[in-house]
């Protein structure tokens, strides 16, 4: 795969990013691709490993090594590497129905279990991916391809983040009739609204969606499964239903002061942001602004990060990201070995631009907020902080995190943003369909399975997994169709 020897002739060259100083100016993507010839450089990258752990998408240690999708990295490379653009497509697409959203926001698990990047860097494999479909859609081959044969079956798909996207493109490719319904005013779960421009144009989302369309499947929005249509309806007028509503409801941070103004979940705020800048460029005013205010972020996470990144934008005075855990290490440790996911520090995009603006960086590391205080309008003027430290809890014998007395410090706080993660499913949904869920109140179904207590319901994505990745909820959907496909059938090709 690749050429024998093109790890050592050439180095490793990613897309390159606009300016920290420069991008903030704009919510637009900011990676300059490279050349068609150097991208042929990168996959010549490839060696004949002999393993190829980049695609296994296996559990080692409780996280995942390799893609999940089980894409066929070395083969795509090897194509890109000899300028067979048209069957590196092809192969892409076997297994991802999605990586022009893949290329561009997932964490690139393929990556950290290269070979290459046992001793040295990695294949630059997820850029190769966006470069692969991005030549697909210039040069006609991503274009739509309907089913030639309906099987006269109907399928509802309840959310149309990744996961049930995925379901649907996957059922319709096998010609069921396939209809998505969506909450909110346009389409795409989280790609729309939880992740932001910058990572993920618009445009981009829509262009695929368009393409759905014309392959037949229908698209119903402004409709709240459980509130504007009764579960029951769609469990009479469709042969199955899968629940794709991910894991939406936020985990709160239960502080004296809470109550107080300027206080939002970050999923709101990130909403808010990205729905102002489609309906209006963000003229409207329609959006939760941090222009002049000291804000907090409260959550280490790629969520946080957004909000970072966001709150630049808008032009914030200060921003603080608080993080409960310590700093991971910058290397692996030696309990951290490859082909192990690393769990190493990363400085993200917004952390880079909080350097570049503010001249530090903006996270602090084993801390969290004691107290919100509040001015005479109850709006959040101020928060407390304190340091915390592992302890043994002598109860149940588990580590936690715990305050150290005397630790707190006291902050200036006009916006605080809550990226603390999600606690899983919204239960009117699942009350309406009377399907069980787990403790994690995530819908339960048998191990490796997506078939719920309910006949013909069937559940997908972070609503079934608990909160993830991207390329995890295609993962789940797919799978999930297969097992539909297979009770609608009686067999599945999926």
């Amino acid at each position: 795969m690749g050429k024998p020897t093109g790890f050592l002739d050439y180095q490793r060259e990613d897309a390159k990013a606009e300016s920290p100083k420069e991008r903030i100016k704009h919510f637009n993507e900011f990676h300059v691709p490279l050349s068609k010839e150097e991208q042929q450089k990168q996959g010549a990258r490839c060696m004949d490993c002999g393993v190829p752990f980049c695609q296994s998408g296996q559990i080692l240690n409780g996280m995942a090594s390799g893609c999940p999708l089980n894409n066929l990295v070395p083969e795509w490379n090897d194509l890109i590497y000899t300028g067979n653009w048209d069957q590196a497509y092809l192969r892409l697409k076997k297994t991802n129905p999605f990586p022009e959203f893949t290329g561009r926001v997932c964490p690139a698990l393929c990556e950290n279990a290269c070979t290459c990047g046992l001793d040295g860097n990695p294949v630059s494999s997820k850029q190769n991916e966006l470069s692969i479909i991005e030549y697909g859609y210039a040069n006609g081959l991503a274009k739509a391809h309907p089913p030639k044969f309906r099987t006269g079956k109907k399928v509802a798909v309840v959310g149309s983040g990744p996961a049930g996207l995925s379901a649907a493109n996957s059922l319709n490719k096998r010609g069921h009739e396939v209809t998505v319904y969506e909450r909110s005013d346009r389409f795409g779960g989280l790609l729309m609204y939880g992740i932001p421009n910058m990572k993920l144009e618009k445009e981009i989302v829509e262009r695929k969606l368009k393409i759905m369309e014309e392959e037949g499947i229908h698209f119903i929005a402004n409709t709240d499964v459980g509130k504007d249509i009764k579960a029951e309806q769609l469990k009479k007028e469709y042969d199955a239903v899968i629940l794709a509503c991910g894991s939406s409801h936020p985990r709160n941070i239960e502080a004296p002061g809470r109550e107080a103004k300027g206080i939002y979940f970050a999923v709101d705020f990130l909403k808010a942001t990205t729905k102002s800048l489609l309906d209006s460029g963000l003229k409207d005013r329609k959006y939760i602004s941090a222009k002049g205010k000291n804000v907090i972020v409260i959550g280490g996470g790629d969520t946080g990060n957004d909000c970072v990144g966001t709150s630049i934008r808008h032009g914030c005075k200060s921003v603080i990201q608080l993080e409960m855990m310590p700093k991971l290490p910058d290397e692996r440790a030696e309990n951290n070995p490859w082909p192990e996911w690393p769990r190493i520090c990363k400085t993200d995009y917004g952390q880079e631009e909080a350097i570049a603006v503010f001249g530090h960086d903006p996270r602090l590391y084993t801390t969290t907020v004691k107290e919100f205080k509040m001015n005479k309008k109850g709006e959040v003027c101020k928060a407390v902080l304190v340091s915390l430290e592992s302890k043994k809890d002598e109860k149940t014998g588990r580590m936690a995190m715990v305050p150290i007395a005397g630790s707190e410090k006291e902050v200036p706080a006009d916006l605080v943003l809550i990226a603390a993660g999600f606690l899983g499913s919204e239960s009117y949904v699942t009350d309406a369909f009377g399907v069980k869920v787990n403790e994690r109140t995530n819908v339960a179904t048998e191990p490796n399975r997506f078939a719920t207590n309910v006949k013909n319901v069937f559940t997908a994505g972070d609503m079934h997994r608990g909160q993830s990745l991207v390329v995890w909820a295609i993962r789940e959907g797919r799978d999930a169709a297969r097992e539909v496909d297979k009770k609608l059938m009686g067999y599945s090709n999926l």
